[in-house]
This record gives structure tokens, sequence and C-alpha cells, in this order.
């Protein structure tokens, strides 16, 4: 007996140690810098049936990852013989110096994950006849290379609001600064994202009956949506609406006026967050559709993105354009 009682002494720091910070209000505390940093996307390769793999299947797939293979290139010996681009060919927009897009699959719930989506089973998005006439019609509208206007561009190439569904609903990582800064109070929270510079602010209600009735009207329609929150035990619900038409018809999760989108933050330790979140769009989708994944104890701060302090390249693409519309019409 006094055996076990020393063991149980000895592990209980341990278990304390490990068990998830709660605030003073008694809720978990999500509070701290976090990252979804990972080669693992919202979608599965055509070429993965499965949604769980090995942690060998996982490192071969990891490795064979266009962005990871090629920071592995560029770390090595610089080819002197080299030359550059042909003229008017593609240069491309970043060399691997800026890209930090993660070198793993994502663990979540302690498996190598190959999609955040789980359901379907399939880990594609289930789009509606009404969803596919809405991804050719927007890659037809967004023209990167000779738009007409401002519009043509993506939100995130005029700085409006982070690229590959950073901000959320739900939050996708990205190619670099998959980075986010929760600071929680009893009656907010509040969610920075390092891409551009995205920033939630969402009230937290009482229950779901109250978080529902303090949306603000349809005709209400802000980038990232509007949010409110609730506490169901351990887990904080967020429910948005009203994502603006822009972001909804970009993607990379596309949203009609009628879409609702339900996240969940359940901290499971004192490093990770269980961060799952539904998509309920029978405009778009032809079922309600789920992902999850895991944000990470991450760095211990984000910085600014300041995204349109000397950036000189929403002015640069339109000029361009213009002048090559000059040229083809002088001809």
């Amino acid at each position: 007996m006094n055996r076990l009682l020393a063991l149980l002494l000895i592990s209980a720091p341990l278990l304390i140690a490990a068990a998830p910070p709660r605030a003073a209000d008694g809720h978990p505390d999500l509070t701290g810098v976090w990252t979804n940093a990972s080669v693992t996307k919202l979608t599965r390769p055509a070429s993965m049936p499965r949604l769980v793999v090995s942690p060998a299947e996982a490192k071969a797939l990891a490795k064979a990852n266009p962005l990871v293979a090629r920071a592995a290139v560029d770390a090595g010996p610089s080819n002197m013989s080299d030359k550059p681009p042909p003229a008017g060919a593609d240069p491309g927009g970043y060399n691997s110096f800026w890209l930090d897009p993660g070198e793993t699959l994502a663990q979540v719930k302690g498996e190598f994950r190959t999609s955040w989506i789980v359901d379907p089973a399939n880990g594609q998005l289930p789009l509606s006849a009404a969803g596919r006439r809405l991804i050719v019609a927007s890659d037809a509208a967004h023209e990167p290379d000779t738009p007409p206007g401002p519009e043509a561009l993506m939100p995130w190439d005029r700085c409006l609001i982070g690229s590959r569904g950073s901000g959320g609903p739900g939050m996708l990582n990205n190619i670099y600064n998959s980075n986010y800064q929760i600071v929680q109070t009893p009656t907010s929270i509040a969610i920075v994202v390092e891409m551009i510079h995205d920033a939630r602010a969402i009230p937290i209600f009482a229950s779901k009956a109250a978080a529902r009735a303090a949306h603000g009207p349809a005709v209400v329609q802000p980038w990232l949506g509007d949010s409110t929150a609730w506490w169901e035990g351990d887990a904080l619900v967020v429910e948005t609406v009203h994502v603006n038409p822009e972001q909804g018809r970009t993607g990379p999760i596309y949203l009609s006026p009628q879409a609702r989108v339900t996240e969940r933050f359940t901290r499971v330790s004192d490093r990770e967050i269980f961060y799952a979140f539904e998509v309920d769009d029978p405009a778009y989708y032809s079922q309600v559709w789920r992902a999850e994944m895991s944000l990470n104890s991450g760095p211990k701060q984000i910085y600014e993105y300041a995204c349109h302090e000397g950036n000189y390249a929403l002015p640069g693409i339109l000029a361009g354009a213009r002048k090559e519309q000059a040229q083809t019409a002088s001809r």
C-alpha cells in the first residue's frame, strides 16, 4: 500500500502538468500561439484512398511533397551553371527561403492524416452541381496574368484577407505564416491570423440560443463572416454565417449566403488544441461535411504581416496588363 501511494505521489505532478490549463472562469484556456503548419491539406490526393497512414508512409508522402522537395533542393549547393529563365517566362513568386509549409503530414488524434476532411470518407469536397459551376465561374472571373481591373484579382492578392483559407471559417494551413494567436476572456475570444493581417473578434454567450440570436442581419456580410460562440462542456463552439460573398466565391472553402460553418476548439493538452469544423451549405454541397486538425503549440509570438506596406504587386500587375493590352491593340 505504501509503495502504491508513493507511486501515485510521484506521478501526480506529471498528470497535473499534462492537464489542459483552465482560465479563471473554469473553462479551458485557449490562449496562446498555435500553428497548423503541415503538408496535409483540406482534400486528399486522388491517389491516396486512406485517411490514416503509417509513420513510414507519412514520411514518404511528405518527402514527395513538391514544396518540401523544392526546399531540400534549394538547401543544397548552388548550381553555378544555372541560367536565368528565358525572357517572358514565369520566374515564380517565391524562392524557398520564404516558404514554411511544414515538413510532415499532420498528426490528429495521434494518427497521420492525409486530408483534413474526414467526412465524406473519400476526403473530397462533396460539391453539388451548383458548387462545380461556381468554381468554373470563379476561375474564369479571376485572371491573375491580365486582369481587367483590381476586382479580377483574388482577395488575398489585394491584401484583403489571407490566402488559401488561412483566416477561416474553417482555418486552413498555408505555405507560410500558418500561425494564430488566441486571446480569451470570459466574454470573448480573439484570433489573430499571421497571414496578411486577419483578426476574428468573437463574442461568447451563455448558450447556443443566445449566440444564434446575436447574429447580425443577413445584409451585413463581413470578411471571415459573422461569428458568435458558446461553450459545450470543454469545447468552445463558434458558429459563422453571412460570409462575404467575394470570399465565398473564391474558396478554397466555397460558401453561399445560406452557409453555416460550425467550429469546435477543444484544448486536449498544454501543447495542443483539437480543432474541428463542419460546413452546412446545401447550395454548394450535396451533404454536410466535416474536417479535423490539430493546432499545435507554435512560436512565442507572431508578427504583423503589413501586406500593403511597400507592396507594389497590385499596381505592378495592373500596369503590366494595361501595357500588354496597349501593345496588342497597336499591332
